[in-house]
């Protein structure tokens, strides 16, 4: 993969824009629109931006478990099961 091929200036997705979604939907990379030689946006194709956004809240809750395991705020399985049961019961 060559990221210098999914970089193209604002003008050029003007002009072209459906060969550029269409590109994005058939390779899935995103492309980096620039301005002024700035880069500015990344436009990318639904699905990869769905899996993308799923894999950052995994992340994030994995995040969040290794915190509360630090912190000392865990139970062991017993007492989780326990704990359903008691719900479930009420």
């Amino acid at each position: 993969m060559n990221i210098t091929s999914d970089i193209k200036p604002i003008t050029f997705l003007k002009n072209r824009a459906a060969d550029v979604l269409q590109q994005i939907n058939e390779t899935h990379r995103p492309v980096i629109i620039t301005q002024n030689g700035e880069p500015r946006a990344v436009l990318q194709d639904p699905e990869s931006y769905e899996n993308m956004r799923n894999a950052i809240g995994i992340l994030k809750l994995m995040s969040q478990g290794e915190e509360d395991v630090k912190q000392g705020n865990v139970k062991s399985q017993e007492q989780l099961f326990r704990d359903i049961e008691k719900k479930i019961k009420a």
